[in-house]
């Protein structure tokens, strides 16, 4: 992992070094999640999966709930469960 110094614009730009947008395919137009803690800063980049890359995805989700025993008639018990503890 390298280490580069941005210079904050007066508009409160950055800008993303070559090299770091080329390695992760960051291209114009291109959406990033900013996530700030603390003094720490945290860039995410936001990929839109393919349709094919998506249907995988809810295959292994689907996999995996078998797998600890969900069925379909849980999800509305766990949302609402997830959904109570965040609210306290």
């Amino acid at each position: 992992m390298s280490v580069d110094v941005l210079t904050v614009s007066s508009k409160g730009q950055i800008v993303l070094p070559a090299e770091v947008r080329k390695s992760m395919s960051i291209t114009t137009g291109d959406k990033l999640a900013v996530y700030a803690s603390d003094d720490i800063i945290m860039l995410k980049a936001i990929r839109i999966p393919s349709a094919k890359e998506f249907e995988k995805k809810m295959d292994e989700a689907r996999d995996w709930a078998a797998s600890v025993g969900y069925k379909e008639s849980d999800v509305n018990k766990i949302i609402k469960s997830v959904r109570k503890k965040k609210r306290k």
